[in-house]
């Protein structure tokens, strides 16, 4: 139990850990990416506003070198290259290409960067599909592009986004790494701090468990003594009301120690498994119950699949089965009970269903705990404590499988799925 208990914090820690870091990476990379990108725009749209192509500027034939004279904004990549200084700001250190098409598609300039960084053809094919698919603005090719549509022509401006789109690859690659490291680290982090909860739980479950089985062993002795003696007490004073109250008492006494030895022993010990033919079990059990349900006008009808076999221990599993028809028998409304026994996928099935009352959601796990009952109005004069479907979870996870139950159209259904 605490196995699997132990499994679950880790587990659920580990979830909420990942879930928690990727959203913070998550958040942190699309909200660089979306800076980038709004910063990007501006610089583009900043460029745009300031191009003004050669042969506005009447200087097509002039060289780089004769082009200090004009706007300084205009062709700052060439001139700082030429002067050997570093860019002043963010925009300087920018490349930025253009593309001038005439109304009739010419292309009237291209400016291709520094020392032509792009080749002008390029340049040229690129614009061309832009223009062509109507779009005017985007990415295209670690390229950030807008068009403008002015008096004589139209502008195609790009900006090189090669070296932010490797800033942001690297900083997703430092994320990844970063959260892989960090989720291994919380992998052992969690189990120690799971070792470090379960660790007295399970030590204190250990000693009431061992306070259970003692005290059953203990008990058995003065209530077999006391069973006798109200027995041959009777048969000397004959009918006696006090007398008869002491021997119900103390077969109701003897059947609560019973069933904690039962619980104890299911949880505690190592079982012996053999191989069964676990339909024959089934089979073997319901009919004891058949005279039984019958008595009280009810009907039990089976649909059991031939020749299922899994590795178990017999007497758990023949407890398991009559646990299951004894509980759908007590609790039934209707006249018939249905017992199943299915092979799915790589797991038997075995289904009980009877007709009750509705059980809210919340009670239907706590079912199987200890002394719960989910009728406040039963008690134990019938000889049963609640702890017969703890027993029968205790059995179902010593077999490796589940129980669970469900509450459906008026119909309460107790599967048990045990691996094959």
């Amino acid at each position: 139990m605490f196995k699997r208990s132990r499994i679950r914090i880790v587990a659920s820690t580990m979830a909420a850990l990942v879930v928690f870091m990727a959203a913070i990476f998550a958040s942190v990379y699309l909200s660089s990416y979306y800076e980038t990108e709004n910063r990007n725009s501006e610089l583009l749209s900043e460029y745009v506003e300031k191009f003004m192509p050669r042969f506005e500027r009447g200087d097509s034939d002039k060289k780089d070198e004769d082009l200090e004279d004009f706007d300084e904004n205009t062709d700052n990549d060439k001139r700082f290259e030429k002067r050997g200084r570093p860019p002043k700001d963010e925009y300087d250190a920018s490349t930025f290409y253009a593309v001038c098409f005439s109304e009739s598609g010419e292309v009237l300039d291209v400016n291709n960067g520094i020392n032509g960084q792009k080749d002008a053809s390029e340049l040229e094919a690129t614009a061309r599909e832009i223009l062509d698919s109507g779009s005017e603005s985007g990415n295209r090719d670690n390229l950030k592009y807008v068009v403008e549509k002015r008096d004589e022509y139209t502008l195609v401006a790009f900006l090189d986004t090669a070296v932010t789109a490797g800033n942001m690859n690297l900083m997703l690659r430092q994320l990844l790494i970063t959260g892989g490291a960090a989720i291994v680290i919380l992998f052992f982090v969690s189990v120690f701090i799971a070792n470090r909860i379960l660790k007295p739980l399970e030590k204190e479950d250990e000693l009431q468990r061992q306070f259970i089985s003692d005290a059953g062993h203990e008990l058995k002795t003065p209530i077999a003594v006391i069973s006798t003696n109200t027995e041959l007490l009777g048969r000397e004073i004959g009918d006696n009301e006090w007398l008869s109250n002491i021997q119900y008492e103390t077969e109701r006494m003897g059947i609560l120690v019973k069933q904690l030895l039962d619980l104890s022993r299911v949880s505690d010990a190592e079982v012996m498994k053999e191989q069964i033919d676990f339909s024959r079990l089934v089979e073997g059990e319901e009919l004891p119950f058949e005279s039984l349900a019958f008595e009280k006008g009810l009907m039990i009808e089976n649909d059991i699949q031939p020749e299922i076999s899994l590795e178990g221990n017999r007497t758990q599993l023949c407890q398991l089965v009559s646990i299951l028809l004894d509980n759908a028998i007590r609790h039934s409304t209707g006249g018939v009970i249905e017992l199943s026994l299915k092979r799915e996928r790589h797991s038997a099935a075995l289904s009980v269903r009877n007709s009750g009352e509705p059980i809210p959601d919340e009670q239907l796990e706590k079912l199987f705990e200890r002394f719960y009952r989910a009728d406040a109005v039963r008690n134990s004069e019938s000889g049963h404590y609640g702890l017969g479907l703890a027993i029968a979870k205790s059995i179902a996870e010593k077999h490796r499988g589940t129980i669970k139950a469900e509450c459906a159209d008026g119909r309460v259904i107790f599967t048990v799925r045990i691996p094959l």
